[in-house]
């Protein structure tokens, strides 16, 4: 079994059941799984084949779900991207994940016109039209202009409810997830459609979702932790999701009231503005029976705070792209403990070791690793990075994390120099590689500092040969070149930077200045 043939299933059981709404419109599983055969029919016709690379440059919608499953249904391999990056991030991960079809929002036509001759491997971009009550900026007829351009409906409709996909093995690769590398280049993790289903089950049966549930899906569909938490799991045992762009309060609250959701899955960030919200009212959440919490530590006093105001318990897990993603929850028939990731979910094993792989003591502190079904196949052209991530059947996450008497695993620090902006992954040495490009630029070290609303912020330290440079135009320069939450903060000055003997330099040094400041 896949996802996509779970969806299949689902649709013969359920077919008139309410799969998703979006934008106060909903569509049955029937439907659903009507538009995602025709539109893997309509791939195949525009010559897309098992195993080839078709990239989602898209946000929350629709477009994301039938082209997730379409793609999936062809047996071809999905790529999502964040819309938000830049031209050169897209480029990057298009170009080294050989793609050869991109589906995008026509809002990015613009931009695809701009980069499409440096990423030529591209054959086909499948142009989304705009959601109905949002600004389009695209003519449809003017997609003929460029011809590798389609639009989506018409590829969609070319294709035929009869289309019977290959035969997919579970060891064959089903999503390539680009994650951030401690070398500033995105790694992309292979999960498998054995990895990728059997997360989405253990999920979904380890919080006991089921077709009475009605699922907020605010978090973004590229990014793993919804892929499977606030995605696939729901739809794998028939509850509905309710689709949502772009994460606001006001918006929670409003959907919150109308559809009656049963569970909500959001990083820290996203409790707290819900939390501070004026306008919140606690009988508007009444209906949920569960929160969820991912993508980064969530402060023991929010969650207090978040629990006590709306009477529902916020239940913490943990995972990672590597592990599609999930390793840990808190379980709902014991007690939630704060502060805790909870416990190994079923079919997926956690343990705490130290630096030659042995397991340590209760309460020790030590590198957490994972093993289960759920672990990548490795990273997409990296073998050698594989090999050091993957030991002995043991993903080793970099995360460091001791675990108590009652099997709940606490994670006490990043191994790594991560720096988590209201849940997104930002690596110090992505941002630095941006600023050593800059022309007056000597020296720079980047470190994440604490900040009330997302978390942590990113914070520059630089050195410069140029004494006319500002810290405005260096912000300037980096969103040129870096996403949006990427971006620094602020970035400071220095005549030099605090460096060992061997000239390494310390961020730990300028980290300890920070907090006596």
């Amino acid at each position: 079994m896949n996802l996509t043939e779970q969806l299949h299933e689902t649709a013969i059981k359920m077919g008139n059941k309410p799969a998703y709404y979006f934008m106060d419109q909903f569509s049955t599983y029937a439907e659903l799984d009507g538009a995602v055969t025709k539109f893997a029919d309509g791939l195949s016709k525009l010559g897309v084949k098992k195993g080839d690379h078709i990239a989602l440059l898209l946000g929350n919608s629709p477009h994301f779900v039938i082209g997730l499953h379409g793609a999936l249904r062809l047996g071809a391999t999905v790529i999502p991207i964040n819309p938000i990056y830049t031209p050169d991030e897209i480029g990057y991960i298009v170009n080294n994940g050989d793609v050869k079809a991109l589906v995008t929002l026509d809002l990015l036509v613009p931009l695809i016109e701009k980069m499409h001759q440096s990423i030529p491997k591209v054959k086909n971009f499948i142009i989304c039209e705009t959601p109905q009550g949002q600004a389009s900026k695209v003519d449809p007829s003017a997609l003929s202009a460029f011809s590798k351009m389609k639009s989506f409906t018409r590829v969609m409709a070319s294709g035929n409810l009869n289309f019977k996909g290959p035969e997919l093995e579970e060891d064959e690769i089903a999503v390539i997830l680009y994650t951030s590398g401690t070398t500033g280049k995105p790694k992309g993790a292979m999960l498998t459609h054995k990895n990728l289903y059997s997360n989405a089950k253990d999920v979904s049966d380890y919080l006991r979702m089921n077709e009475n549930d009605r699922v907020i899906t605010t978090l973004p569909m590229f990014h793993v932790f919804c892929l499977t938490v606030a995605l696939n799991a729901p739809l794998m045992n028939g509850a509905t999701i309710i689709i949502d762009p772009k994460f606001s309060p006001k918006e929670i609250f409003r959907l919150a009231k109308k559809y009656e959701p049963t569970v909500f899955a959001g990083v820290p960030t996203m409790y707290n503005f819900l939390l501070q919200y004026e306008d919140g009212n606690p009988e508007d959440l009444k209906s949920l029976r569960l929160c969820i919490s991912g993508g980064a530590a969530m402060p023991v006093a929010l969650l207090h705070g978040f629990e006590k105001k709306f009477n529902v318990i916020v239940s913490e897990g943990y995972g990672l792209s590597e592990a599609s993603p999930v390793t840990c929850f808190n379980p709902l028939d014991k007690p939630r403990k704060a502060g805790s990731i909870g416990q190994s979910i079923m079919n997926v094993e956690n343990k705490v070791v130290n630096e030659l792989g042995e397991e340590v003591s209760v309460g020790e502190v030590g590198e957490l690793i994972v093993r289960g079904p759920n672990v990548m196949k490795g990273y997409y052209k990296l073998p050698e990075e594989t090999a050091a991530t993957i030991r002995d059947g043991w993903l080793y996450t970099g995360d460091l994390a001791k675990k108590d008497e009652e099997g709940y695993f606490y994670i006490v620090d990043r191994k790594k120099d991560l720096i988590l902006v209201g849940g997104y992954n930002v690596y110090p040495r992505e941002v630095e590689e941006v600023l050593y490009n800059h022309e007056d630029v000597v020296e720079v070290a980047v470190l994440g500092v604490p900040d009330p609303n997302l978390g942590e912020a990113v914070r520059c330290y630089v050195v410069s040969k140029n004494p006319q440079l500002t810290e405005e135009m260096l912000l300037a320069y980096c969103a040129e070149h870096l996403a949006k939450y990427k971006v620094p903060s602020s970035i400071e000055f220095l005549d030099e930077l605090p460096k060992n003997t061997t000239g390494k330099i310390l961020r730990r040094a300028l980290k300890n200045q920070v907090l006596q400041t």
